[in-house]
C-alpha cells in the first residue's frame, strides 16, 4: 500500500485525487451535523445548561451551531476539576501518558477528513490548509509524546563528587493545572500544541478557545476524550475573555499559562499573571513579517513564495507576509509578476476545490482590510485589489480581494502594524542591507524571508535577521508554512516570551520543572 500523503502547509500542489475524495466524504458528513448544539467540557462531561452563543461561518452566515456560553462559574468548575485530577494524572508513569497522547494523535488523523471540512466551513480556511492544520495537530501530539520519551520521562542521572553512596539525579515535574487560550486562525493546532504538551508533561488542562473556532474546539475534546484520557485531566469551557479567561489568567490554582492572540491582550497576561509568585506564562503575539527581495533573486520564485505567504488564510496568520522590501533594480519587474499571480487566485467558498482564498473571519476584520486600502489609496497606489468582493454568493461572506500596495514609505503605520487580512505593502530598497535593517526595525520578530541567489547575501540574511523562523528561497511559502519538528516555530521580540519554539525540542520542558535529588545510600 503506497504511503499516505502529507499534507502540510507547504504542499504546493492540490493534485493527488484520494486526499480530495476524502475531503468530500468528510464534507458531506460535516454538513449533516450543522446547526447542532454543543456544550462545555467539564471533568469528563458535556454541560449544556444555561446561555448559549451562535457560531455562523464566515462563508456565508449560515449557521455552524449552538454552544453554551461558559462564565467564570463554568471556568471554576473545570479548574476545580482539573486541580483534583492532577495528583493521580502526574503520577501516572509517563510512558502511560505517552501512550494516551498517541492514542489522541491517531484519532485526529482518522477523523481528519471530517474534522478538516468542519474546520473550514467553521473559519473558512481552504481544503489543503484545513487538512494541514489537523494533521499538525496529530503531530504535535506524537512529537511531544516522543520528546518525553526520547528524554526518559525527563530523568537524568547527575555526577557526584566521588563518594560511591551518593546517587544524583536531575527529575523535570509538572506544575500543576495548566491553562491554554487559543485563536481562531488555526482553531486545532494552536489548541493541540500547548494542550498536547502540557498534558504529556504531566500538567491537567483547561482551555478556553476562541469564540470564532468553538466547534474545533469541541471535536478536539471528543478526541482526547475517545482516546481514554481520564475524566477531569482535559477540561474546555467555551466563553468571553472577560470572564472565562479572566478566571483563568486570575484564579490561584492555575499554576501555567499559554496565550496566543493579540499582543494587546498577551502583553497584559504577560504583566499580570504571576501575583504572590513567579508562574510560567507562554505567549505568543504575532508578527510583522518581512520578506527581503535582492536584484539577485529568481523573481518568479519570490513572487510565488510571497504571494502564498501573503494571502493564504487571507492573511490571518501571525506568520503571514505583509511587508516586502525590494531592491529597486528589480522592484518593477517583481510587482508585475506579484499582481499576475494574485489576480489568478481564486477566491470564493473554500470548501470547493481549487480556490486559495477564502473568507475574513469576522466583519471587523473586513473594517480593518477596507481602512488599510483607504490609507493606501490616499499614501500610495494599490496594485491589485483594494476592495470587498460581492458579486453574487460571495455577497453572503466576509470576502475581500487579496491586495498589493506599493509607493508607501517605509515608515508607514501600513508597514508597522499588525493587520490579520490579506494586505501585503511593497517598497523599494536601495540595497539587501537596508533592506534587512528595515526589517529588523519593527518590535516583532516571529518569521522572515529572503530572496537571492548571492551566497554572501544568504549568510548575511542569516547572521543579522531578527526573527524566530526564517526562510532563503522559498517558493512554498516566503515566511509562512512551519511544520513541527520541521521548523520550530515561535518569536523574538514583541512576537513571543520565551524563546522556545512550538514544534522543536525545547517546547515541552516549559510545561516542566527541574527538581535536583540527591540520596545517600
Amino acid at each position: 500500500m503506497a504511503e499516505k500523503l502529507k499534507i502540510t502547509y507547504a504542499t504546493l500542489s492540490d493534485s493527488n485525487e484520494e486526499i480530495h475524495a476524502g475531503y468530500e466524504k468528510g464534507l458531506a458528513e460535516a454538513r449533516t451535523l450543522l446547526g447542532g448544539s454543543y456544550g462545555n467540557f467539564v471533568n469528563g462531561e458535556w454541560s449544556t445548561g444555561g446561555p448559549t452563543f451562535e457560531k455562523r461561518t464566515p462563508i456565508d452566515g449560515s449557521l455552524v451551531g449552538t454552544f453554551n456560553k461558559g462564565d467564570r462559574e463554568t471556568a471554576k468548575r473545570a479548574i476545580a476539576a482539573a486541580k483534583a485530577a492532577y495528583p493521580a494524572w502526574s503520577k501516572r508513569p509517563w510512558q502511560e501518558r505517552v501512550a494516551l497522547i498517541r492514542a489522541a494523535a491517531e484519532l485526529i488523523s482518522d477523523r481528519q477528513f471530517l474534522y478538516s471540512a468542519l474546520l473550514s466551513i467553521e473559519v473558512g480556511k481552504n481544503r489543503l490548509e484545513a487538512l494541514g492544520d489537523v494533521e499538525e495537530t496529530a503531530d504535535f501530539f506524537r512529537i511531544y509524546a516522543g520528546e518525553v520519551e526520547r528524554n526518559n520521562g525527563y530523568v537524568h542521572a547527575m555526577g557526584n563528587l566521588g563518594d560511591a553512596k551518593v546517587e544524583t539525579k536531575t527529575v523535570l515535574r509538572p506544575y500543576g493545572v495548566w491553562g491554554v487560550i487559543s485563536p481562531f486562525n488555526f482553531p486545532f493546532a494552536l489548541m493541540g500544541g500547548p494542550v498536547g504538551a502540557a498534558l504529556v508533561a504531566g500538567n491537567t488542562v483547561v482551555l478556553k478557545p476562541s469564540s470564532d473556532a468553538p466547534l474545533s474546539a469541541v471535536l478536539l475534546a471528543r478526541a482526547i476524550k475517545d482516546a481514554g484520557i481520564p475524566d477531569g485531566v482535559f477540561n474546555m469551557v467555551m466563553g468571553p475573555g472577560e470572564s472565562v479567561g479572566a478566571e483563568l489568567q486570575e484564579n490561584p490554582d492555575v499554576a501555567g499559562m499559554t496565550f496566543t492572540g493579540s499582543s494587546d491582550v498577551g502583553m497584559k497576561l504577560y504583566h499580570s499573571f504571576a501575583k504572590s509568585y513567579p508562574k510560567p506564562v507562554i505567549v505568543e503575539m504575532g508578527g510583522k513579517n518581512p520578506t527581503i527581495i535582492s536584484k539577485h533573486a529568481d523573481l518568479e520564485k519570490a513572487a510565488e513564495g510571497v504571494m502564498r505567504s501573503a494571502f493564504g488564510l487571507g492573511g490571518q496568520k501571525c506568520s503571514a507576509n505583509s511587508r516586502v522590501y525590494v531592491d529597486a533594480a528589480v522592484h518593477d519587474a517583481f510587482v508585475e509578476k506579484l499582481v499576475e499571480k494574485t489576480k489568478a487566485l481564486k477566491v470564493g467558498d473554500p470548501t470547493v476545490r481549487g480556490v486559495f482564498l477564502g473568507p475574513v473571519i469576522n466583519a471587523r476584520s473586513v473594517d480593518t482590510f477596507l481602512a488599510a486600502c483607504e490609507e493606501a489609496k490616499r499614501d500610495g497606489t494599490i496594485a491589485a485589489g483594494g476592495g470587498r468582493l460581492i458579486d453574487g454568493d460571495l455577497s453572503k461572506g466576509f470576502y475581500v480581494a487579496p491586495t498589493i500596495a506599493t509607493g508607501l514609505a517605509a515608515t508607514h503605520r501600513l508597514f508597522r502594524d499588525e493587520l490579520f487580512v490579506p494586505f501585503v505593502a511593497v517598497t523599494k530598497v536601495r540595497s539587501f542591507e537596508e533592506g534587512i535593517a528595515l526589517a529588523n526595525e519593527s518590535d516583532y520578530a516571529l518569521t522572515a524571508g529572503c530572496f537571492t541567489e548571492d551566497a554572501g547575501e544568504i549568510q548575511t540574511f542569516l547572521d543579522t535577521i531578527d526573527g524566530g523562523v526564517i526562510y532563503v528561497n522559498r517558493r512554498a511559502g516566503s515566511t509562512t508554512g512551519a511544520w513541527p519538528m520541521v521548523q520550530p516555530f515561535g518569536g523574538w521580540k514583541k512576537s513571543g516570551t520565551t524563546g522556545k519554539s512550538g514544534g522543536g525540542l525545547y517546547y515541552v520542558a516549559q510545561y516542566l520543572r527541574e527538581q535536583s535529588q540527591t540520596i545517600v545510600r
